[in-house]
């Protein structure tokens, strides 16, 4: 039988932070742009059903003007900074009708948001997923129809120097022990 190896946490999960300051002058070419989103086009699903869609705003064009002009106060301040700006779309219904397209349309959503985070990191970025908009005021602006559910933003760029200092809301790193995230374990 093979010695024991000692497994770390790959980089990613010890570096990986939610900045709240990014490099204004840092941008984002559209090649880098669809690099991110073909990560998130890789990421699992249900059934292969790829429940997920985005609202693509490059800081400096109307998409990003129009997403930015229905954020709260309170990530209006840090967001407009940001490279890029998406608005995450989950596919929640069968259109004209109340059945479920997918019932794990936001975790699918998630693990395609992960996915471009995880790539977003390769790539010298950080992405800092929020809530602080109005999601309704969002759908209404692009039209998202009534089967498609607007459900987070994420901000994603190079942060400012000093980024990683800056606390504010959702950006501890502390995490629970492991005891207190599982709920039942053969200990052996």
């Amino acid at each position: 039988m093979p010695a024991a190896t000692h497994v770390q946490l790959h980089p990613f999960v010890r570096g990986r932070f939610s900045p709240l300051r990014f490099d204004p002058g840092s941008t984002l070419s559209g090649e880098e742009v669809d690099v991110l989103l073909d990560a998130a086009r890789h990421a699992p699903s249900a059934g292969n059903s790829q429940p997920w869609s985005f609202i693509v705003g490059r800081r400096g064009d109307d998409v990003h003007r129009r997403l930015t002009a229905h954020l709260a106060r309170s990530s209006s301040i840090w967001v407009a900074d940001a490279g890029l700006l998406l608005a995450n779309l989950a596919h929640r219904h069968v259109e004209d009708s109340d059945f479920e397209y997918s019932e794990f349309a936001h975790y699918d959503l998630g693990q395609a948001l992960a996915h471009l985070t995880f790539q977003a990191y390769e790539m010298g970025m950080h992405v800092h997923q929020f809530r602080a908009f109005d999601r309704a005021a969002v759908a209404d602006e692009f039209q998202v129809p009534p089967h498609w559910e607007v459900t987070t933003m994420a901000a994603i760029g190079v942060p400012e120097a000093g980024a990683r200092q800056l606390t504010g809301a959702g950006t501890s790193r502390e995490r629970m022990p492991l005891d207190d995230i599982t709920w039942a374990r053969a200990v052996g």
